[in-house]
């Protein structure tokens, strides 16, 4: 597992928030050519590559996704400060008092701030832990002395510059992963390390796999232009959601049975559910019930594929993440047993 969360340090300290993922791509296009394969990318940023298997009539394709959360800047204030727009879903409290960088569209710069409420001081603010945090009264406090627009302003700052939020990725001597960004970067790490072990250690897989790391997932459209008209099977690596009612944890693998667009496909989950346990991968079944994936936006894009997704188990989706080795295992092993076996019945 080492390389595996070296790549994940690596991948979460690359800003990347849908739209702006140009750096991330070329990190994956720049690691994957190293390990000899070819790359293409597609128009909209994507990178993919193909692994010829022993059967070349029927394909797979595997997916992951290196877009995050971020912002934007909405409009800069009368004070200097900055209002925001949401890039993905995520409650306005789940940014609050997080470091993050603007990324400064006119001269290629960045400037560090820091995400607040507008009424952040309780010795001013009665109200500083009640009020609703909502789109008016979330800011950035940038580091730079500034107390209005024009100075915000001469630094370069303008309406649609990208804001990432600080990743803060830690790996504790006990196991545990804690970083922003895990969903979906632990999935990218683990394809990537697949495609390193099937290089150097000359493995020929069954069929010919594509491996798709997108970059438009959290708004909704993924990877699902360019999937190859002899696909069969479609498998998005995504992370387990954890909370009430939930099966999933931090040290399985967590396949999905239904999400909100509706159950993955039968046949599919079965085949990964006799894996896990003909392999003895610890593995938990679940329903994520405010969720999508790649391969939920491909069925609804038309593609006839059977499709299917798992994932590492991540506490706190969407918020400050962590998931433990053990889970990081499991997804890994679940999806080279997958990768090696024959297609589903």
């Amino acid at each position: 597992m080492k390389k595996t969360i070296n790549y994940i340090t690596e991948l979460t300290g690359i800003p990347s928030p849908t739209g702006y993922t140009k750096n991330v791509m070329n990190y994956l296009a720049d690691e994957i050519e190293q390990l000899g394969y070819s790359v293409t990318k597609a128009n909209k940023g994507g990178v993919n590559v193909t692994v010829r298997g022993k059967d070349d009539s029927k394909h797979r394709v595997i997916t992951a996704h290196v877009d995050t959360l971020g912002a934007i800047v909405r409009a800069i204030k009368y004070d200097g400060r900055l209002k925001l727009d949401k890039i993905g879903g995520y409650p306005w409290n789940m940014i609050e008092g997080e470091n993050c960088l603007v990324h400064i569209a006119s001269n290629n710069k960045t400037v560090s701030g820091t995400i607040l409420v507008h009424q952040t001081s309780c010795h001013v603010y009665r109200e500083a832990g009640t009020v609703e945090r909502t789109q008016d009264n979330m800011e950035v406090r940038l580091d730079e002395k500034v107390k209005n627009a024009e100075q915000t302003r001469a630094l370069g700052i303008e309406v649609g510059d990208f804001i990432s939020f600080d990743p803060r990725t830690i790996v504790t001597e006990t196991g545990f992963v804690k970083s922003r960004f895990l969903d979906d970067k632990v999935s990218a790490a683990i394809l990537l390390d697949l495609l390193r072990k099937y290089k150097e250690e000359k493995i020929e897989l069954p069929y010919t796999t594509h491996f798709m790391f997108s970059c438009f997932e959290e708004v909704g459209h993924g990877a699902n232009s360019s999937i190859p008209k002899e696909a069969v099977e479609y498998l998005a690596v995504d992370m387990g959601a954890i909370g009430d009612d939930q099966q999933t944890d931090e040290y399985t693998v967590s396949i999905c049975v239904k999400d909100a667009s509706g159950p993955y496909h039968y046949e599919f989950r079965q085949h990964l559910v006799a894996l896990a346990k003909e392999k003895n991968i610890p593995f938990k079944l679940d329903i994520y019930p405010f969720y999508g994936s790649d391969a939920s936006s491909a069925m609804r894009a038309g593609a006839e594929v059977k499709h299917a997704l798992l994932g590492a188990g991540i506490e706190s989706s969407h918020s400050y993440e962590r998931t433990h080795i053990d889970s990081i295992k499991a997804t890994y092993d679940m999806v080279d047993e997958y990768l090696r076996s024959s297609l589903v019945k």
